[in-house]
């Protein structure tokens, strides 16, 4: 009854924009796509400036986007919060406007490309006492555990998807990917998570499910990404910043897995999916990186 009540009590996210733009103007910025976390973003206009809120579909989200600046703020490169607050059970946090574009909607830029990968690089370098005392995290174990498993769950909505049951196949025969030991991590840090400033600062927003995982499954993560939206020449300019590579077939095996998280996800939100209408080419990447992690 209590989490039924909340429900009721907690605030509409619009509602929440427009009284902290007392009297301003404010603009929805949350992507649309549903392979993007389900909080709700928006760009706010009051008294000449301009600051970004971000209203969260639970208060776990919050708290551990919270806890993960704090943190982390020797690492710069954060968004920077002002104020935060819950009304009527709805918690928010209000930011510091840290730019008007993303990587993903610029054009190929090797130099920001690699600065995105200097800032990874940092990220993973810093002392894992800094975000929690846990001693194990995500570790190579889990990671082969769940990488069968995510395969397994895509082989339930395949059909809807537009994936074969042979490629589901080759992907249960693909080995799970090498995992190093747990470090610091961001774990979603694709090009549209880093934003841009005019004069081409980075900041590397959505930091709710950092945690102790392995360095390859950023690194993975932002070359896959760069590689898709912005080329591989950007791609190499991540790999030089953050000054490891990855080998293909490794790689190929962190994509397959990525990729599986990705469309299950997509599929569980979207139960009227169809072949088709699954973004960002996922079918077609998954397929891809089946044959290169098989080789």
């Amino acid at each position: 009854m209590s989490d039924a009540r909340d429900e009721r009590t907690k605030l509409e996210p619009h509602a929440v924009a427009r009284m902290l733009a007392v009297g301003g103007t404010f603009q929805e910025l949350t992507a649309s796509t549903p392979l993007v976390s389900r909080n709700q973003v928006f760009r706010i206009w009051r008294k000449g400036q301009s600051f970004v809120l971000k209203v969260y579909g639970s208060d776990a989200r919050e708290r551990r986007e919270r806890h993960a600046l704090n943190a982390l703020e020797m690492l710069g490169h954060l968004p920077r919060m002002l104020d935060q607050g819950a009304h009527e059970s709805t918690r928010w946090i209000l930011f510091e406007d840290a730019g008007r574009w993303n990587l993903q909607s610029l054009p190929e830029n090797p130099g920001l490309s690699r600065r995105a990968g200097t800032i990874l690089r940092r990220l993973h370098d810093i002392d894992a006492a800094a975000l929690s005392n846990l001693s194990r995290g995500i570790d190579s174990e889990w990671i082969a555990l769940d990488f069968t498993s995510s395969v397994k769950r895509l082989e339930r909505y395949r059909a809807r998807l537009g994936v074969t049951q042979a490629q589901i196949d080759l992907a249960l025969d693909v080995h799970p990917p090498y995992a190093g030991p747990p470090a610091v991590a961001h774990t979603d840090p694709v090009l549209r998570n880093f934003i841009v400033d005019d004069a081409g600062h980075l900041t590397l927003i959505d930091w709710e499910w950092a945690t102790m995982a392995p360095k390859e499954w950023d690194l993975s993560k932002l070359v896959w990404s760069t590689t898709i939206h912005a080329g591989p020449a950007a791609a190499d300019a991540v790999i030089d910043g953050y000054g490891h590579s990855l080998d293909g077939v490794q790689l190929d095996r962190w994509i397959v897995y990525h990729a599986a998280q990705m469309l299950v996800r997509y599929a569980e939100r979207n139960l009227s999916a169809r072949p088709g209408d699954v973004p960002d080419n996922l079918v077609a990447e998954f397929d891809r990186a089946v044959l290169g992690a098989a080789s």
